[in-house]
């Protein structure tokens, strides 16, 4: 099955926030509020990483900027919070503003930008559809799984329904990985993945309670790089 390894990784991804559900109440406050910390920090640190891994920083800032305007233009953080709430109302019976305080929408938006931002999704997807090669998203299932017992332990369940934008997207570069594989040289990939090291970083940012980052209608910017090699090419 050409979507094995993205059926794996989002399979992961419920059961790891299902054992993390299990330690939800069991776990006092102060040890959640700790631990929360540490792993909005090890995000950061991810993210720093992650952003680190091109020189093309003008691409990286224009892709960021333009990606930014594009995103809000498309009102894709409205739409990613109106998706949040309606499955908090749907499936916690709980109304906006009530319960958890948005934790249901912070945890969906949260795991999704981790889980689908970087380059093990684009290159392990990519090999899935080429070479029907599944071992980079195994190995991504692995450590989404791990992340979202975390994750899941902290924000309850908006955590495993994060695993239905992760199918989507992997498995979308999944079927179309014949016709952008031409476009996705390693320079590419490598500023893709940049701008997402970036986005990350802003996610750990929103954790830590910093600041409250638009992350999602940034989300355009990963694709930028792409547009911008193919502009290259044409003139």
């Amino acid at each position: 099955m050409i979507v094995l390894g993205t059926v794996v990784n989002a399979a992961a991804v419920i059961a790891g926030c299902l054992v993390g559900l299990l330690f939800k109440g069991g776990v006092p406050d102060k040890y959640n509020k700790t631990i929360m910390h540490a792993v909005s920090l090890a995000v950061l640190v991810i993210g720093i990483k992650g952003a680190l891994g091109s020189d093309a920083l003008l691409v990286v800032i224009f892709s960021l900027a333009l990606g930014s305007f594009i995103g809000e233009a498309m009102r894709i953080e409205d739409g990613l919070e109106y998706l949040g709430r309606s499955l908090e109302k749907r499936f916690s019976g709980k109304e906006k503003g009530t319960g958890d305080d948005g934790k249901f929408y912070q945890g969906f938006v949260t795991a999704t930008l981790i889980f689908c931002v970087g380059s093990m999704a684009i290159v392990g997807s990519l090999e899935s559809g080429l070479a029907g090669n599944h071992q980079t998203l195994f190995a991504k299932s692995a450590l989404d799984g791990i992340t979202s017992i975390i994750l899941g332990s902290s924000f309850g369940i908006g955590v495993l329904f994060s695993s239905l934008p992760i199918f989507l997207y992997q498995g979308s570069i999944t079927m179309a990985a014949v016709f952008i594989k031409p476009f996705l040289v390693p320079e590419v990939v490598s500023q893709m993945s940049s701008v997402g090291g970036v986005l990350i970083m802003a996610i750990g940012i929103n954790l830590l309670g910093a600041a409250k980052i638009r992350i999602g209608s940034m989300l355009p910017a990963i694709f930028l790089p792409m547009a911008w090699y193919l502009i290259n090419l044409l003139f």
